[in-house]
């Protein structure tokens, strides 16, 4: 069946739910989306409610919509409400899956060449603490992950595949259920970031296929800043050993004794930006209720249409890969630095980002880049306003 995108009624309303969109044109919902009133609502509400009863005391009083938190995003992943934690941030709740990994000297990653430089490093760290390997399959002709390279580079040694399913520098979306299947069949674990496609196309655990997946509040699902969730399939929980643990993680039994709490819980710490957990849960609510394949095809098609645009200027190269793309577009202008066109476009209160090789080592460097414009559009955003990007960019170029 195919899925509508989302009608300019929906659009309108989208609209009317994002109080920034009449004072620019924000083309950097890969950095932070722009934010959302009922999310608003929710954070600033709890905070006042802390400052009118007390912290403890307001938690209490929010127990229901703290709990709530996990049946959205468990709803918005295809998961179960027990296989969600709540953590700070995406990279904390990557942390805490992957250095919850046993490894010993000789075990293998293995990654692509789209891979975080957050995750890459952590890679690094574990190679310097443990003498794991890391396994890079090269892209396809597509830009993708190479499929047959994944399975080939999987051996009896492989402890892990990571994948980040949408770069941060690029419009690629990786076939992220095309390497479960090659992961499930090998029998390894597989951690997938999803910190740029939670919120930005659908996600299905079950389609997937991944053990574990890291996602964050502050792109494109548009909750607070600071907040972030983390999926472990009960399959793998007992595999995992939390990298530090407290009284939120773990029961303690006795004086020389604890365990684990039975859930994906364990991975949490019990203090928390209580305000941020309840506005995150309003947001993927808020996603769910437009549906995430409508906004999904709204998002893609968005960028498609940047990217045809975009290649009509003769100045103008883009830079986007693979045989899917996302809202995520990616260029440079010849004649100035990334960083010039960001700063140029800012004074038409217009926001974009810049992508650069620091955060990309086995990316951009490999493709002669040292850094790239980053402009990711987001459901609200008009074919209007990307008229109006054009013809500023037309202007600059």
């Amino acid at each position: 069946m195919i899925v509508p995108s989302l009608s300019h009624q929906d659009v309108g309303l989208l609209r009317e739910d994002t109080p920034g969109v009449g004072q620019l044109i924000h083309f950097n919902n890969a950095g932070t989306g722009l934010a959302l009133a009922p999310v608003l609502e929710a954070v600033k509400g709890h905070l006042d409610l802390e400052a009118r009863l007390g912290g403890y005391e307001a938690a209490a009083a929010a127990s229901a919509d703290m709990d709530a938190f996990y049946t959205s995003l468990a709803a918005l992943i295809g998961s179960k409400p027990r296989e969600i934690a709540y953590v700070e941030n995406a990279t904390r709740a990557w942390d805490m899956a992957f250095y919850g990994i046993d490894f010993k000297r000789g075990d293998r990653i293995v990654t692509g060449r789209a891979e975080y430089v957050s995750n890459y490093v952590a890679f690094l760290q574990m190679k310097r603490r443990k003498g794991i390997e890391i396994d890079i399959v090269e892209d396809d002709a597509s830009g993708q992950i190479d499929l047959k390279g994944v399975k080939a580079a999987i051996t009896s040694r492989t402890r892990l595949v990571a994948l980040t399913h949408v770069p941060t520098f690029s419009g690629l979306i990786n076939p992220a259920e095309d390497v479960g299947e090659i992961a499930r069949a090998a029998k390894v674990l597989y951690l997938l970031d999803a910190c740029q496609s939670a919120g930005q196309i659908p996600l299905n655990i079950g389609d997937i296929g991944c053990h574990m997946l890291s996602g964050t509040g502050r792109k494109y699902l548009r909750g607070p800043r600071g907040t972030g969730f983390l999926y472990v399939s009960d399959e793998v929980l007992d595999q995992l050993d939390p990298p530090f643990v407290d009284l939120q993680a773990a029961n303690w039994i006795d004086e020389s004794s604890y365990e684990l709490v039975p859930h994906a819980r364990r991975f949490e710490t019990w203090e928390r930006y209580v305000a941020g957990q309840i506005g995150l849960g309003v947001a993927a609510s808020y996603a769910i209720g437009f549906g995430m394949e409508r906004i999904g095809n709204r998002i893609c098609a968005l960028g498609a249409q940047l990217r045809s645009e975009l290649s009509g200027l003769a100045d103008v190269t883009l830079h986007d890969k693979g045989q899917r793309k996302g809202g995520i577009v990616t260029f440079t202008v010849d004649g100035e630095t990334p960083v010039q066109t960001k700063e140029r476009l800012a004074a038409a209160n217009i926001n974009v980002s810049v992508s650069t090789a620091g955060s990309a080592r086995i990316d951009l460097p490999h493709r002669g880049l040292d850094a790239v414009v980053r402009a990711s559009l987001h459901a609200f955003n008009t074919e209007a306003e990307i008229e109006l990007f054009v013809k500023a960019l037309g202007k600059i170029a």
